[in-house]
């Protein structure tokens, strides 16, 4: 999928669900709607959220644990199913990120060539959560950013059928419709919620991960960007929005460094190493945690002491 294809890949990958969420409003008003909708909604949301959690974030981008080729095989498809981009091209955009994350050249940072003004604050949210992936000459070159993901033969694979990953996407859901109430009404609306519907809701929560994540928040950790941690997203997004936390551990396979932060991906990591499907799994100590915080406290101590310069 070259630079021209993805752009229109965007395009309709973000007007078609917005269009089926309106649709789906309107059926919902009119009471056509089903509980089987919402079931296939619901399963289908969290099967395609791991897989860009899991598989294509903490998996392939940062390695946060090892798996065998048929559990890799299967995380990445269903990420892939979430019809955000092809596992390569979004592996490079989001390595990139870290490299350069809130500093020029990061692909979405919400802080960049804007103005302090209200306006510009909004300019920079709606660039951080969609705008960027219609600019023009957005590239992240795959050799430079993830060339062990690159030269992966199954995920080239997946990257190069992507577009039937997604299509798949949208008719699994029309098929288990078609299924569970035996009716072509059934399949239409199976594929509304459990396609259109959910890739809408799974983009736009990964999207806020990019654009909230870097500008509302709390921070535990002292990093070198913006980067927040925001409650509320957690459950959304699957431990995801800990982000200032993944920030400052970014190969840490758990996002949720307390128990009280909920981390859904990283809880499902557990269970398949507990299992023997996983391995490898990177973990932050407590003592490490406490050591960052430590010192950024130490860092201010002595920036409070130090002579005025004026």
């Amino acid at each position: 999928m070259d630079g021209r294809e993805h752009y229109y890949f965007i395009l309709i990958s973000s007007i078609m669900p917005l269009v089926g969420v309106v649709i789906a409003i309107v059926l919902g008003w009119n009471h056509v709607v089903g509980p089987w909708d919402i079931v296939l909604l619901l399963v289908l949301n969290v099967i395609t959220g791991l897989g860009i959690t899991i598989g294509y974030h903490r998996l392939l981008t940062h390695r946060s644990f090892a798996a065998g080729r048929g559990v890799r095989m299967a995380l990445v498809a269903a990420g892939a199913m979430a019809a955000q981009a092809p596992p390569i091209i979004w592996v490079a955009h989001h390595r990139r990120h870290h490299q350069l994350a809130d500093k020029p050249g990061d692909p979405h940072s919400p802080h960049l060539d804007h103005d302090p003004n209200l306006r510009g604050v909004l300019r920079g949210l709606w660039h951080a959560h969609l705008g960027w992936l219609f600019a023009k000459d957005l590239t992240s070159d795959p050799l430079r950013y993830c060339p062990d993901v690159a030269r992966d033969p199954d995920v080239r694979f997946i990257s190069r059928h992507f577009v039937l990953f997604v299509a798949g996407g949208l008719i699994l859901p029309g098929l288990l419709g078609l299924a569970l109430t035996g009716s072509v009404l059934g399949a239409a609306t199976g594929v509304l919620w459990g396609g259109l519907v959910r890739i809408f809701i799974g983009n736009h929560v990964t999207y806020a991960v990019n654009s909230v994540g870097h500008y509302f928040g709390s921070r535990r950790f002292p990093t070198r960007d913006e980067s927040r941690n925001v409650a509320w997203l957690a459950l959304p997004s699957f431990g995801e929005a800990w982000h200032n936390n993944h920030h400052a551990f970014p190969r840490s396979a758990s996002h949720g460094l307390r128990w009280y932060e909920v981390d859904v991906s990283a809880a499902i990591i557990a269970l398949l190493e507990k299992v023997g499907l996983a391995w490898d799994v990177v973990r932050v100590g407590r003592e490490a945690q406490e050591k960052r915080i430590r010192n950024r406290h130490e860092r201010s101590v002595v920036a409070s002491r130090a002579p005025d310069a004026t």
